[in-house]
């Protein structure tokens, strides 16, 4: 069965990371994913995917009021009728291709809630109507926790996809982390990392005013940030402004986050939103105490490793909850996250007899139901 994914692009982010971990994990001789992206230029994960045996297409960015989108996206499903399940990754936009999936004939359609919010730009209003119209064309509602389902589908029943991660892979390591250390010479610095997209709701602008305290506490305090974004540079322009540049790294994307994690003291991830971060995830199987603010749902504090601040603290009060939390010694939570039915493995097996389920037809289909 070829199921499509639906997406904006598959560039490296906590959604993207999310569907990359299940695609590695289902079973591809009986489930195949396939991409329909919205963006002409190629992304991140296109080589792995085509290596894995998915195909991608392309659509113009969305615009609802664009007809030569409509008519593309009308042409795609008559020209595809081979899908059976379609599965949207848009948030309040789904309700867009998941109306033309329903136009076509396709049986199964999904929609996936995965964020708490929607940035609050002149497209806001927009994406609140959309919202509304998705259980009317959507078959099932999944979404990464209990409050993006609650924000995304407004009371309409839901299912939870955890957003899983490979446990083993996280799990933390001394010899990884003396390595990675020795590799970006930190010695015995304390070391904060910080990874996600450069942009808005991740609240960059915040985290470097709490390290500019962090430096008063520890003045052998270097900043790791791991990620891109339209506010990359921005980022690099506020820190050369505050005076920090010289203890902030900016080590664009990587491949080597278990490692970064290992090698690490403390995760600080002040977000403004966030529906399920697959990041905190991932921290807490490297056993990295981390820092994050109550915008982040509770639901993803899975160990006791996660320590909840407000925004309207001051930096200062951050600084010293940051510094006070480095000083707790250093164990793997993999198992604990396992434990909490966030391990890959377990998850792709559900998901994958979901889709056979749904796509053979059986109506009452459950993810949970085995």
């Amino acid at each position: 069965m070829r199921v499509l994914q639906i997406v904006t692009t598959m560039n490296r982010g906590g959604l993207e990371t999310m569907l990359m971990n299940y695609y590695r994990h289902v079973d591809r001789q009986q489930v195949q994913f396939d991409f329909l992206e919205h963006r002409a230029e190629e992304s991140d994960y296109d080589a792995e995917i085509e290596g894995l045996g998915g195909r991608i297409y392309r659509l113009p960015a969305l615009n609802p009021f664009s007809p030569s989108y409509r008519k593309a996206l009308t042409s795609f499903f008559e020209e595809h009728t081979e899908y059976r399940v379609v599965h949207s990754h848009l948030d309040c936009m789904s309700a867009i291709p998941l109306s033309a999936a329903k136009k076509a004939g396709v049986p199964v359609r999904i929609a996936h809630a995965h964020s708490t919010s929607q940035d609050r730009d002149l497209r806001y209003p927009l994406k609140l109507i959309y919202k509304k119209r998705i259980p009317k064309c959507a078959t099932g509602l999944l979404a990464c926790g209990d409050a993006a389902g609650r924000w995304m589908f407004g009371g309409v029943p839901f299912e939870v996809l955890p957003n899983a991660i490979d446990t083993c892979r996280f799990a933390f390591s001394d010899a990884a982390r003396a390595a990675k250390r020795a590799e970006l010479a930190l010695g015995d610095c304390l070391a904060i990392l910080h990874t996600g997209r450069f942009y808005w709701p991740k609240n960059h602008e915040f985290l470097l005013r709490i390290f500019s305290e962090i430096l008063k506490i520890r003045q052998d305090a270097v900043l790791l940030l791991a990620g891109e974004g339209e506010l990359f540079d921005a980022t690099k322009a506020l820190a050369q402004d505050a005076g920090i540049a010289g203890s902030v790294r900016f080590l664009g994307l990587r491949s080597d986050v278990p490692e970064l994690m290992s090698a690490s003291d403390v995760f600080i991830l002040p977000s403004r939103y966030e529906g399920f971060p697959v990041v905190l995830a991932e921290a807490q199987a490297s056993g990295l105490p981390c820092l994050i603010s109550d915008r982040v749902p509770g639901e993803a504090a899975l160990t006791g490793l996660v320590s909840s601040m407000s925004l309207d603290e001051s930096p200062e009060k951050w600084a010293e909850k940051a510094v006070e939390m480095a000083s707790v010694p250093r164990i793997s939570g993999a198992e604990a996250v396992r434990d909490a039915g966030y391990d890959i493995q377990s998850a792709a097996e559900m998901l994958q007899s979901f889709y056979l389920r749904a796509g053979a037809g059986e109506e009452d289909a459950k993810l949970w139901q085995r």
